[in-house]
Formats: structure tokens, C-alpha cells, sequence
């Protein structure tokens, strides 16, 4: 905003432990996406220290960033960003790619992860012929095709009806009871039923932190 400086995130101070399931809650404009944006590593702190599996993102390149982003860090986002000419099954081989999986590893990793969140049947089926929730879901397998060990999931159900939210929910929670730490971002207050682990951003800060 040319001389106008606005501080997002005013010391926000928060730890995340392995295979918690973590919800981050606040109202427009209180710093929840730059909050994620910067645990997600696509952004650096333009003061503090924000550590990953002990090592200092604030301090890294940005190749190393994406190394470190493809390795621990599966995402999933509110509009599901599908590639809308391609199946299901090519959109979630997508990121294998990219971490130099072995081509003929690639088909075969992503039909189990299709399959393990209840589209098998749907590999082919371009994000078009799809249903919201199994959009949803695609996005979902896309994220875990790389055995993440977090799994930061944008508003995942703020596009979709409340039945087919809480089906996705349930997805989520699934994966915490497996061993993926989950990090949610959303403003609905129905979704901070499911965890005790729950921060309100407000005005950039933990509010009571």
C-alpha cells in the first residue's frame, strides 16, 4: 500500500507438535493466511524465527523451500486447484513428478491413494464429472501422494454443502489417526469441534497468547 505499512502477523508466537490435529481459527483480516502461508513454507517472516522439524525456514533459499515444502508438506485448498483437462488420476501424479518419483511408481502410488480415500472407481474422471466432495478428495490424495508428514488444509470444506464438510472432516481426521499432523485454517467454528487444539488468531496475535 505504497508508504503505508501493515503488519499481518504482530508476534505470533504458537508450536505445533507431530501428529497433533491443529485448528487455526480468526475472522477476515486477522492474519490466518499469511499465518499458513508462512507454516506451509511458501512465505518467510520478514522478522522472527520459524522452525520446521528443527530447521529454520527463515534462513533458507527458496529451493530449499521447495524441496523441504514437496517432502513434509502436503496442501489443501478451499478451491481445490485441480488442472480441470486432465483426470483425477493424472492431477494426483502430478507431485511425483516433481520429487523425482520413479515413473513407474507414479500410476500405482497415486491409484492406491485415490482408492484409500474412496475414488477408485473415478481415476479417469476429469475434476469437471466430479462432484464438490470428491473434488475435495482428489485434492486430498494429491496432498498425501508424497507421504507428507503434515497436512495443511486451507477452508476444505468452505465450498461445499454441510454434509459433504463433515465427510471431508472425517477424511482429515482419519489421517490424524494414522500419524499425520494436520493443520486446519478456516473460519467456521463448527470445525474446532473436532480438536482441542485450537488457536484464535485475531489482529495478527494468538488471542490469550
Amino acid at each position: 500500500m505504497g508508504e503505508v505499512e501493515v503488519p499481518a502477523l504482530r508476534g505470533l508466537n504458537l508450536k505445533i507438535y507431530p501428529k497433533q490435529l491443529v485448528v487455526i481459527m480468526g475472522p477476515s483480516g486477522s492474519g490466518k493466511s499469511t499465518a499458513m502461508n508462512i507454516i506451509g513454507c511458501l512465505d518467510i517472516p520478514t522478522r522472527g524465527t520459524v522452525k520446521l522439524a528443527g530447521q529454520d525456514i527463515s534462513k533458507m533459499h527458496e529451493s530449499e523451500l521447495a524441496q523441504l515444502r514437496g517432502k513434509k508438506i502436503g496442501f489443501v485448498f478451499q478451491t481445490f486447484n485441480l488442472l480441470q483437462h486432465i483426470t483425477a488420476l493424472e492431477n494426483v501424479i502430478l507431485p511425483t513428478i516433481f520429487q523425482n518419483v520413479p515413473k513407474e511408481q507414479r500410476e500405482e502410488k497415486a491409484k492406491k491413494i485415490l482408492e484409500s480415500v474412496g475414488l477408485g472407481d473415478r481415476v479417469n474422471h476429469r475434476p469437471s464429472e466430479m462432484s464438490g466432495g470428491e473434488r475435495q478428495r482428489v485434492a486430498i490424495a494429491r496432498a498425501l501422494v508424497n507421504d507428507p508428514e503434515i497436512v495443511l488444509a486451507d477452508e476444505p470444506t468452505g465450498n461445499l454443502d454441510s454434509k459433504t464438510g463433515e465427510k471431508i472432516l472425517e477424511v482429515l481426521e482419519n489421517l490424524n489417526k494414522e500419524g499425520k499432523t494436520i493443520i486446519i485454517v478456516t473460519h467456521d467454528p463448527d470445525i474446532a469441534k473436532c480438536t482441542n487444539n485450537v488457536f484464535h488468531l485475531k489482529d495478527g496475535k494468538v488471542e490469550g497468547g
